[in-house]
């Protein structure tokens, strides 16, 4: 194997790690939670909310924060000890008694798993801008990856034991961390960093920093939008397809597994056809339309079989995310780059906030007993209200869009070479 190709495996494998981090507990944590609390399985699911919550919470606040000390200190250092904590804390978890170790390390996971902006910022550096998207698109195939294998291994190492999940999960952190530290370079030049400023290394600061570049505001207005309908997947799917089609959990999980696949074949292969042949500009404008029509056919379809045949087509959306990356780090200079990839990982820690809140409420008023409207597909059709006013926001703004090369040019003209 090209030796130049192992730092890109490793960056894959850690957002794949990262993602199984959130699916790998699903499968078994209410028979853990049971075992620690000696409670009932509804109370097992309020904790497990919480700890869900907790996570996501977490993943939002340290985003930015991790992305400015790569920015500062290297990407390199933070991702090797990003990796080392989860590997512990996945041993803590594993052996944990109480609900409340439990919970201290979904906190900590949530903060060493902030490592995505770091691994897009390390990607952005050894890229040429030309590539970047496409390069994006390697780490969202990768973040696909993790959440098809998280629940998997969760499920089938579950049956054996509710606490080998945890054993599994900190042997593969650990063997990850020994393979970047032998093969993973410094990827940012000591002349490029910056200084560390707290009020830039969080969500708040963060987002007023980058919202300060050319157009860059409007493009995250864009990207949570489509962020908080893309997550009602993951929020509501196992309870639609259920309601609506008496899927079984088999089933339910076949189906995720066949929609992870297919967003991973068309971010890690029909991405490099569509953004060659489109540009990212109208590949973030086709992508937006076909999602907000597949949502709507999920919310109004009537046969199991439709769904099967929109599960594939609705994944080629997945353009989307990478293209409006590719975008958005056009417009930042070099030492920003981790700043701008954390506000964007705290965008989507956020949607993964609000989105399962928003989502599972609309499916419950129009399923709950009683309803006038039974209508287990109104999350989806939320989803496209959601995603249109996604596509309508970049309309407007597509014309800035569209400048933000000539903008960084003009940027870099205007200070010598340096942005």
């Amino acid at each position: 194997m090209n030796r130049a190709k192992l730092p890109t495996i490793f960056i894959m494998l850690t957002v794949t790690l990262d993602a199984m981090g959130i699916g790998l507990i699903l499968p078994v944590m209410p028979d853990l939670i049971a075992e620690v609390r000696g409670t009932n399985l509804s109370d097992a699911a309020l904790w497990g909310g919480i700890l869900s919550a907790c996570y996501a919470i977490m993943q939002f606040g340290f985003s930015p924060t991790l992305g400015n000390l790569s920015d500062r200190f290297g990407r390199r250092p933070i991702l090797l000890v990003s990796m080392a904590v989860m590997a512990l804390d996945y041993v803590v978890m594993a052996v944990a008694g109480t609900i409340w170790l439990l919970l201290v390390g979904r906190i900590v996971a949530g903060m060493a798993a902030a490592t995505h902006s770091t691994a897009l910022a390390f990607m952005a550096d050894i890229s040429d801008k030309s590539k970047r998207s496409q390069n994006f698109g390697l780490i969202s195939a990768g973040f696909g990856m993790g959440f098809i294998l998280g629940p998997m291994v969760g499920g089938l190492l579950g049956d054996l034991d509710p606490r080998a999940p945890f054993v599994a999960a900190a042997i593969l952190a650990g063997a990850n961390f020994v393979f970047g530290w032998f093969v993973l370079p410094e990827s940012l030049p000591r002349e490029k960093r910056r200084a560390f400023n707290w009020r830039r290394a969080n969500p708040a600061g963060g987002l007023m920093a980058i919202g300060k570049l050319p157009g860059i505001k409007w493009l995250l207005a864009v990207m949570l939008a489509y962020q908080i309908s893309n997550f009602v997947y993951p929020a509501i799917w196992a309870y639609y397809t259920q309601a609506a089609f008496g899927w079984s959990p088999r089933m339910v999980g076949l189906s995720l597994a066949g929609y992870g696949v297919s967003i991973a074949i068309v971010q890690a292969v029909l991405i490099r056809v569509a953004l060659a042949r489109l540009g990212e500009i109208r590949a973030v404008w086709w992508g937006l339309i076909l999602n907000a029509a597949c949502l709507v056919a999920y919310g109004l379809a009537t046969e199991a079989w439709m769904i099967w045949l929109l599960i594939p087509i609705s994944a080629m959306g997945a353009i989307v995310a990478p293209a409006m990356q590719g975008i958005m780090s056009s417009a930042a200079g070099d030492d920003q780059q981790g700043e701008l990839q954390g506000v964007l990982s705290s965008l989507s820690a956020l949607s993964m906030i609000i989105s399962p809140l928003a989502m599972t409420q609309a499916f419950f008023w129009f399923t709950r007993d009683g309803v006038g409207l039974y209508l287990p597909g109104a999350p989806f059709l939320l989803a496209a209200v959601l995603m249109a006013v996604s596509f309508g926001i970049f309309a407007m703004t597509r014309s800035v869009a569209q400048a933000v090369p000539e903008v960084k040019a003009a940027r870099t003209d205007a200070s010598g070479g340096k942005t």
